[in-house]
């Protein structure tokens, strides 16, 4: 199955621990993604022009280093995808709490206020009424942080319960599908699993691969992983439809890295990011 990279996520894929980027390698990976040079030159101006990366030198023999702002906006959230894996292997189950967050910014303070529903959103918070969001996950330091940062932690109110019902519904399966649009997240599972299969068998198989073409893999594999994940809740396995397909996909995903892992020296960020949360490849 063919993935759509970004030339934009193809450099910060690249980013190697030093922080820099070798533009050779750059455009060897672009063209295995079928992207333009031409492409790959708009990006890397467009960057510059941001301030997220320096240039230094020309064409495939320039070295592009990160600056401190896109050290911080880039990347894998470790955390939430250590604790997605947690979930999957049944060390972190539900405690039958709800957390629900509350917030009435004045209108006077509205940037504030969009950036934190943005904020709550994006922390898989889902939408109650007018103001209130609930997750199944104790999300309670991560919203006080980005409440405190807009300056709005007066107006937002934190609480639990385990009794949480909408109408005559009551049920903690109904409700969180009810709650989360589980069919979309389910889809991009299924697509991640499509990418990572067939990639496996190939670096499970006889015939050679060319670092290029792992390294391309690696992109590949990074860029469906970060799209399944995004708009994912990360609800307990509880919450869950019975034969929920993110697990497996992670799995997949996981065993992907292992073997990328040991099979690519590389000096790559994401490899590294990633090497945090996959185990060792099994033995042969």
């Amino acid at each position: 199955m063919d993935v759509h990279v970004s030339t934009r996520m193809l450099v910060e894929a690249l980013v190697r621990t030093d922080l820099t980027v070798d533009a050779g390698e750059l455009y060897a990976t672009a063209q295995q993604l079928r992207m333009t040079d031409q492409q790959v030159r708009l990006c890397i101006k467009r960057l510059v022009a941001e301030g997220r990366f320096v240039q230094e030198g020309r064409g495939r023999k320039a070295v592009l280093r990160a600056t401190g702002s896109a050290e911080r906006a880039m990347g894998l959230d470790v955390e939430f995808v250590a604790h997605a894996y947690r979930q999957d292997a049944g060390l972190a189950p539900w405690d039958g709490a709800w957390h629900l967050v509350g917030f009435a910014v004045p209108e006077s303070e509205r940037t504030g206020r969009d950036a934190l529903r943005a904020a709550i959103t994006a922390l898989g918070g889902a939408p109650v009424h007018g103001g209130l969001y609930v997750s199944a996950n104790p999300w309670e330091p991560y919203v006080e942080e980005h409440a405190r940062r807009l300056e709005v932690l007066d107006h937002v109110t934190f609480l639990t319960t385990r009794d949480l019902r909408r109408g005559e519904q009551a049920d903690p399966v109904a409700l969180a599908r009810d709650l989360w649009p589980l069919e979309k997240i389910a889809r991009r599972y299924e697509r991640l699993t499509a990418v990572a299969e067939p990639r496996l068998n190939l670096l499970c198989g006889a015939n050679p691969i060319t670092p290029q073409e792992r390294l391309t893999f690696a992109v590949e594999l990074a860029a469906e992983f970060t799209r399944a994940l995004e708009d994912d809740p990360l609800l307990p396995p509880e919450l869950l439809p019975r034969h929920w397909p993110g697990a497996r996909a992670r799995k997949l995903s996981a065993k992907c890295w292992s073997l990328l892992n040991h099979q690519v020296e590389s000096g790559i960020r994401l490899f590294e990011l990633y090497s945090k949360l996959t185990p060792p490849p099994p033995p042969p």
